[in-house]
This record gives C-alpha cells, sequence and structure tokens, in this order.
C-alpha cells in the first residue's frame, strides 16, 4: 500500500496548481477531505487560534501541535501537512519534530528558516535565521526522515523560507535551493509579493516541488 508520503509525493508531482484548504482539528480535516481535496496543511496559525486562542507568536508548544497533528490524521485518509514551525529548538528538537510527526501519521512536515519565537508569516516583524543556521535545519529534519525510512515509516520535508519579507527575493531563492541541496523534498517560498515574483520561484527554484499559501 502506499504510504500517506508517497501519495502526496505523487499529487505534487502532477503539473498543475493544487488548491489544498488548510485544517486546525480533526473535524476540520474530515470534512476537506469529504469535499474532495487532494491533501491538507495543518496550518499552525489555525491551531493556535483554535486551541489556545492565541496569536500565532511561537506560544504553542511541540506537545500540543504533535497532538493536533495525531487527531487530524486519525479523522482523514488524505495526506496531511504538519505545520512543524521552527521544529521547536536547535537541530536535535528537529529531528525529534520530524520523528513525532512521522508517527503521528503526517504525510510531511514544514520546518521554516524564522527566528524563534516565530510568528506568522504575513506579519510585520519577523525575522530569519542566519543561512548556516537554517540549512542545519533543514539537514536535520532530512537525517531524521531517512530514520524514519530505514525504521519502516516515511515523511517528506517541506522546507519554508521566510527571507523574502526581510532579506529580498534573491536570498529567498538563494535558501530554497540551499533547502534542496540540503535533502528538502518540498520547497516554499514564503509570500512572494507578485505572479512575476511567483514566475521566478518556480523558475529558479529547480528540481524540487514548490509550494505557496496562506499564513502558516
Amino acid at each position: 500500500m502506499m504510504s500517506k508520503a508517497q501519495a502526496l509525493r505523487a499529487i505534487l508531482a502532477q503539473e498543475r496548481c493544487h488548491m489544498a484548504p488548510c485544517c486546525w482539528d480533526a473535524l476540520s480535516a474530515k470534512m476537506i477531505g469529504d469535499a474532495g481535496f487532494p491533501f491538507t496543511f495543518m496550518s499552525g496559525f489555525a491551531v493556535s487560534a483554535a486551541r489556545l486562542g492565541l496569536p500565532d507568536t511561537g506560544l504553542i508548544s511541540y506537545a500540543e501541535m504533535a497532538d493536533q497533528v495525531r487527531n487530524i490524521c486519525a479523522a482523514t485518509s488524505i495526506p496531511v501537512i504538519g505545520d512543524g514551525d521552527t521544529g521547536y529548538g536547535n537541530a536535535l528538537n528537529v529531528e525529534r519534530t520530524v520523528r513525532g510527526y512521522a508517527q503521528a501519521g503526517a504525510a510531511s512536515v514544514m520546518i521554516e528558516d524564522q527566528l524563534a519565537p516565530k510568528r506568522c508569516g504575513h506579519t510585520k516583524g519577523k525575522l530569519v535565521v542566519d543561512r548556516s543556521e537554517a540549512l542545519d535545519r533543514i539537514r536535520a529534519a532530512a537525517h531524521a526522515r531517512d530514520e524514519v525510512r530505514r525504521n519502516g515509516g516515511d515523511i517528506l520535508i517541506l522546507a519554508r523560507t521566510d527571507a523574502r519579507a526581510v532579506n529580498g527575493l534573491d536570498d529567498a531563492i538563494w535558501r530554497a535551493n540551499a533547502f534542496r541541496d540540503a535533502g528538502a523534498d518540498i520547497l516554499f517560498v514564503e509570500a512572494p509579493q507578485s505572479e512575476a515574483e511567483m514566475a521566478r520561484v518556480t523558475k529558479e527554484a529547480q528540481d524540487a516541488n514548490s509550494v505557496d499559501g496562506p499564513p502558516a
């Protein structure tokens, strides 16, 4: 039987754009699957709001997010991309996050390069870590993914950069390509500011799937 990660990879390999509504709990995930969407993204923004009634400013913990991923994945048969924020700590925490999301049933986990505590991707004042630390996170995530696979599981690494709003599009594209080379399966350049920028991202971030979406 195809794993959820393999199913997601096959979906994203199609030469088309996909609409994937965000979920925040088991019921919303079930409704998205029942409506016929091929996959869903568990938004940290939405989970923080629904579970805690708090803004997406790094207040929600790994344990709370992993619990939410587990409930969501149990409620739907479609692949789920889980928001892993910054990995909730150093490189070892990133590895723990990847393993935990895989155990919870996620098809993919998103790891981003914001400075912790992170904030919603479309708010002012966010910062990103330097390139070296950003790459360390993705290398750690890829290492944990490979360990998961050796033990019979599967998960994809979605590497997100928020550098567009901080350092400009050139740095965001550099980071996306570096994340691919570090082992990421899917690339996410957050919040390009025009159709021309989106076209440039898809042209210059080569040989990997790419996504863009709402606040996460």
